[in-house]
């Protein structure tokens, strides 16, 4: 009794913890706190310690044995089975809270004792204890369902999707065309809309669909599977190869799923995906409003009262999924490459490898995780989309130039030099080959000056010479300076109506 009352004054008057009080009594703390929960159920305080005698504080903490007969003695195991999914709730509390205000309550090691062997009843499925809010196991039934196309009487085989809480056991499932990627996520993504919130972690297969890289010991997703983790703020716990004991819960509502749903649509014919969902989803109510057998309560009230407080709030937007191309070559135009289509993206990235996703009809470019180019997807093979503000200063330049934006300018020079602008876009085999030989004369009116390039045109247009050859020739050698080949006479002008005037040629 001594170190009974010298635990209650360490404890309780000096406030020692566990571990202190064991050091100083010399005693394990797992027995401190045997002795500190017996005086709690006792409801023996300090205070009240310190008025009884060993005998009577003996008697009050250790209560005389009772005859068990009574069913009233033992608790729910069922109860509290299901309440040690809690977060937080152990054997301890729970039996301190059952063992209060009861004299016939079992002792600590009884109680421990009796609920494993009620564990032991369980399924395989149930003994390990999953904290609420916590694991989503998802997996693909093995048997399928044939769907009948209306107009060509084709049958395809529907894949059966399956997921399931581990606290509650509460289960979803859907039917998807195939098993890629696309049909993985996208039935993830209603599983999570369906229980409506988000848990922590996400237990699938090592599928090739979602995993890229499968190892025992640490997987790799791959990109798409990581931004679906991302944007739910979940993680991703792969189960190991071949090891289905690593996701018990999903296997066992696998074959409930089979029992009480596939095989009572076996008679029904599908005419679409839709119409299989629809009746599944009316079969689901029904499974998870089933009474458990062993337990208190069913899946649907088991997820009310675990699960879904547990679970973290969906996202704003709903996950839209997409489609990636690594490693694409931005090329010498600074476009890549998809689906036969070019798209521009920043002229300083040419040469490097860039990462494309595509979500419905937008196409972003990823360099080094940051977006550098977006674009609406285009079906026009070998045709290209460019941004102007991806193209370098002087493409843009040269691509803002057009035929009248360049007889403008020469008109602002003069009329000899509208005229040989003129003439180079009306006699190039092409039109490009116009637009270099203008830009050409731009750049003489820079080196020499505008009164010069003009006089230098109305000589090549004298020659008939009106090329950018001839005119930077006349400029070379000086001879825009040199007098008219076609001085002005002194004779005046002859007027007459059958007369044509310079403003005829205008």
């Amino acid at each position: 009794m001594r170190q009974i009352r010298e635990t209650l004054r360490l404890h309780l008057q000096a406030g020692l913890s566990y571990n202190e009080v064991g050091r100083a009594l010399k005693i394990s703390k797992s027995v401190v706190g045997k002795y500190v929960s017996l005086a709690r159920v006792a409801g023996v305080d300090w205070e009240l310690a310190q008025s009884l005698s060993d005998e009577e504080l003996e008697a009050r903490v250790y209560r005389p044995a009772l005859p068990r007969g009574s069913h009233q003695l033992a608790p729910d195991f069922g109860v509290v089975h299901q309440e040690l999914k809690r977060p937080g709730v152990t054997l301890m509390l729970l039996w301190e809270e059952y063992a209060t205000g009861n004299p016939l309550a079992y002792k600590y090691t009884s109680f421990c004792v009796k609920y494993a062997e009620f564990a032991k009843c369980q399924q395989r499925s149930m003994r390990q204890v999953h904290i609420a809010g916590e694991k989503l196991f998802v997996d693909y039934a093995g048997d399928t369902v044939p769907i009948v196309d209306p107009v060509t009487g084709e049958i395809t085989r529907a894949q059966i999707f399956v997921a399931t809480l581990g606290a509650s056991n509460y289960t979803y499932a859907c039917a998807t065309p195939r098993q890629t990627t696309a049909d993985w996520i996208g039935a993830q993504v209603q599983a999570l809309e369906f229980i409506g919130g988000v848990p922590k972690l996400i237990v699938p297969d090592q599928t090739r669909a979602l995993i890229k890289t499968p190892d025992r010991y640490d997987p790799e997703p791959n990109r798409t599977y990581e931004e679906f983790a991302r944007h739910y703020g979940c993680a991703v716990l792969a189960a190991r190869p071949a090891h289905p004991r690593d996701k018990p819960k999903v296997e066992g509502s696998v074959l409930l799923v089979q029992r009480w749903i596939l095989a009572r649509l076996r008679n029904r014919r599908f005419f679409s995906l839709g119409e299989l969902n629809r009746a599944i989803a009316e079969l689901l109510t029904d499974l998870n409003n089933r009474p458990f057998k062993k337990l208190p309560g069913c899946r649907r009230s088991a997820f009310e009262s675990l699960d879904a407080p547990a679970l973290r709030p969906l996202p704003a937007g709903r996950y839209a999924i997409g489609r990636w191309k690594t490693g694409a070559k931005v090329n010498i135009d600074y476009h890549i490459e998809f689906e036969g289509h070019y798209y521009s993206v920043p002229h300083r990235l040419v040469g490097a490898k860039i990462d494309v996703r595509v979500t419905g009809a937008l196409l972003e470019c990823f360099a080094s995780n940051q977006r550098v180019a977006g674009h609406a997807v285009s079906a026009v093979r070998g045709g290209f989309t460019t941004t102007p503000e991806h193209m370098p200063a002087s493409h843009r330049a040269h691509l803002q130039w057009t035929p009248a934006k360049l007889i403008s300018w020469g008109q602002r020079i003069g009329v000899s030099t509208a005229a040989v602008v003129t003439w180079q876009l009306e006699h190039r085999p092409h039109p490009e080959q116009g637009y270099r030989a203008c830009l050409g004369l731009l750049a003489l009116v820079r080196r020499y000056s505008a009164e010069r390039l003009e006089a230098a045109c109305t000589r090549a247009m004298a020659i008939r010479a009106p090329n950018l050859r001839s005119v930077t020739n006349i400029l070379k050698c000086g001879l825009d300076r040199q007098p008219s080949l076609f001085p002005a006479t002194s004779s005046p002008a002859i007027e007459h109506e059958n007369v044509r005037g310079p403003d005829y040629y205008h």
